[in-house]
């Protein structure tokens, strides 16, 4: 295993952190602008000139609660781009838009292994990530718990002109479709999975990340061989360590041999230059 890395997210035509600081982070989205809460950001922020079109204000409950208040009219969905890639952004309940930027970086990394590959994209969200790499020449298996998302995910694919793609839409359990894919004895090239601190499955089943996080690498790593290009696995939840998410990593997958690299995620701010962490992360190459 090697040491720590910290991956950037650079700003790109439809999205940069324009400013961050005093808790909060000033982000533009195409043509909208929003300031969201980011307990990150602990510093000064460089400008005093916020404007933005949307503020995200947290309730009560540390785990989420909130709301949106409006400063100037947003549409309810509007185009963005990646890489030619177009998808839709929007103000959710959960202060996020959609997609999550800082995520850049692993997509690059990703699609350049993916031409030809066959990858599962698990707790896939809104597919992104899924249509970037599609994109790419990758034929790929999208798996998330909520209908909802992956209903949006076949919206982004239509948009990008990507739904005669090769895709499998399954709204399912993760670990439970992944432990449905090693009975089958199916194989991957590569697996991306960004798995939530806590969440539950389209018939209630709960998913805890310290709790079932090692059982469902290690039902990844069956998945694999050495033939195979990659597994990506970030983590958003701060109490948990790049070290320890990669040492999971590295003892479950180390019969294919390769490599195991770790470190943080980050998205540069415009203002300045300084980066504003956001996650961290542990991926497997041979």
């Amino acid at each position: 295993m090697s040491g720590l890395e910290t991956i950037v997210a650079e700003p790109w035509a439809d999205w940069g952190l324009i400013d961050c600081g005093n808790g909060a982070k000033y982000e533009r989205y195409g043509h909208i602008r929003v300031v969201r809460p980011e307990p990150q950001a602990m510093w000064a922020p460089a400008r005093d000139d916020w404007d933005p079109d949307a503020t995200f204000v947290p309730g009560s409950d540390e785990d989420g609660g909130g709301r949106w208040v409006h400063h100037r009219q947003v549409p309810r969905s509007w185009p963005l781009s990646r890489d030619g890639v177009r998808f839709e952004a929007s103000l959710t309940p959960f202060r996020h838009l959609q997609f999550f930027p800082d995520m850049a970086p692993q997509w690059d990394w990703m699609r350049a292994r993916a031409e030809g590959a066959e990858v599962m994209n698990l707790f896939g969200y809104t597919g992104v990530g899924t249509l970037l790499l599609s994109d790419a020449g990758a034929r790929l298996t999208h798996v998330d718990a909520s209908k909802k998302s992956v209903e949006q995910g076949k919206n982004n694919a239509h948009l990008a002109e990507l739904d005669e793609r090769p895709i499998r839409w399954m709204i399912d359990d993760a670990a439970k479709f992944t432990a449905r894919e090693v009975r089958r004895g199916r194989r991957y090239d590569g697996i991306l999975l960004d798995p939530p601190k806590f969440g539950r499955g389209p018939t209630g089943e709960t998913w805890r990340l310290e709790e079932h996080l090692p059982g469902l690498i290690e039902d990844c790593a069956r998945l694999l061989d050495k033939d195979s290009r990659f597994l990506v696995l970030t983590v958003y939840a701060v109490r948990m360590s790049a070290l320890s998410i990669a040492e999971l990593v590295r003892q479950k997958l180390g019969a294919l041999g390769g490599t195991v690299t770790c470190g943080e995620m980050a998205v540069r701010e415009e203002a300045r230059g300084l980066l504003l962490p956001t996650a961290i992360f542990a991926r497997w190459a041979p």
